[in-house]
């Protein structure tokens, strides 16, 4: 599904002072990407990136937003880091988000540092959009190498909305409980195309007639849009009020060439390393700066398959989220703030 909303992106202060077409990838290895590139990386992150076709854009002009939100139920809603308002009646509230630095690495043919920026960049834009917009739903949605404070994954589990079980009728019915218990609505659902057999099959029959839950021919569940994320594991399902989940990008992205590294988080086919130099490779590094907030924890909910207590144990501390983090330092007695990230909360477990 794209929300045509988010397109309407104000990209003027967006400035380059340099000319692409006159200079070379070796003759400047820092800096930000030209303006043209620039656009064209953000447009397709944003169309393809799951949660900003069905999050807010929040137009921003430096490294903080503050804007007002329409808390039309009761609960709990997050207005600043680390930083909750209770609510029994609806009210508006004012809401800051901040911005935190994603950075992806590409490893490239050294062949490019000859070639003029702007012909490298039009080369290497595709793949500098597919890897933030891969980035930045596993670290959002699944709470993969998360550099914020909030994740899907640790909304559901902090508010208590995950239902366990098989993904069928049944389940996705208690899964719209789930949300309607806390007065939310769900707007949109995301799935996996591996679920579409469970999907297609999600039936019962009600008063001698047989119900469906999934239309195969538009892709929804109950009439709501549902958007396919392959990073997503089988059998899992999330629902929501995507109001309630919001993103902005305040800057230009910026960029680094390193010709000399070890890339220890790429790896080789029998995995080893990645070594620039012995590979006649070099590595492009991109950085954008990018603001994600879910106001409100109960907005979301989630279908798990469940673990049995074998798998549980086995499972490291790297594999937790951070509200399961957070309930084993309770039970050890060990301090902690909201605003503290995962990592960090990993350390005062001793992982």
């Amino acid at each position: 599904m794209k929300n045509k909303r988010l397109m309407n992106m104000n990209l003027q202060y967006f400035a380059q002072t340099w000319n692409p077409d006159h200079v070379l990838v070796h003759e400047m290895k820092d800096g930000t990407i030209p303006d043209e590139y620039n656009t064209l990386i953000l447009k397709e992150t944003m169309e393809n990136s799951k949660v900003m076709q069905l999050a807010r854009f929040e137009e921003m002009q430096g490294r903080e937003k503050k804007f007002e939100f329409f808390a039309e139920g009761p609960g709990a809603y997050w207005v600043g880091e680390g930083e909750k308002i209770k609510t029994s009646t609806a009210k508006w509230l004012q809401v800051t988000m901040e911005t935190r630095k994603l950075g992806v690495i590409l490893p490239v043919s050294r062949e490019y540092l000859n070639y003029k920026m702007s012909d490298f960049f039009a080369q290497m834009h595709p793949r500098i959009a597919e890897a933030f917009y891969k980035k930045f739903d596993e670290a959002v949605l699944l709470d993969i190498n998360n550099p914020f404070n909030q994740s899907m994954q640790e909304s559901v589990s902090e508010a208590g909305n995950i239902v366990t079980g098989p993904l069928d009728f049944d389940t996705i019915l208690d899964l719209e409980d789930t949300l309607e218990e806390h007065e939310i609505e769900a707007n949109a659902y995301i799935s996996n195309r591996k679920n579409r057999r469970e999907l297609r099959e999600a039936s019962k029959e009600i008063g001698g007639n047989t119900e469906l839950a999934y239309d195969r021919n538009h892709n929804t569940i109950n009439g709501l849009p549902v958007v396919d994320f392959a990073s997503l594991p089988k059998g899992e399902l999330f629902a929501g009020d995507f109001d309630c989940m919001r993103y902005g990008i305040p800057y230009n992205i910026n960029f680094k060439i390193s010709e000399e590294a070890q890339l220890s988080t790429i790896k080789n086919e029998d995995g080893s390393p990645v070594n620039l130099f012995e590979q006649e490779l070099f590595a492009l590094r991109a950085t954008m700066d990018v603001a994600f907030m879910i106001i409100k924890d109960e907005a979301f909910a989630k279908i798990e398959p469940g673990e049995t207590p074998e798998e549980q144990e086995k499972r490291s501390g790297k594999e937790l989220n951070k509200s399961e983090i957070k309930a084993i330092l309770d039970e050890r007695g060990i301090e902690y703030t909201d605003k503290e990230t995962k990592d960090e909360l990993l350390a005062k477990l001793g992982e």
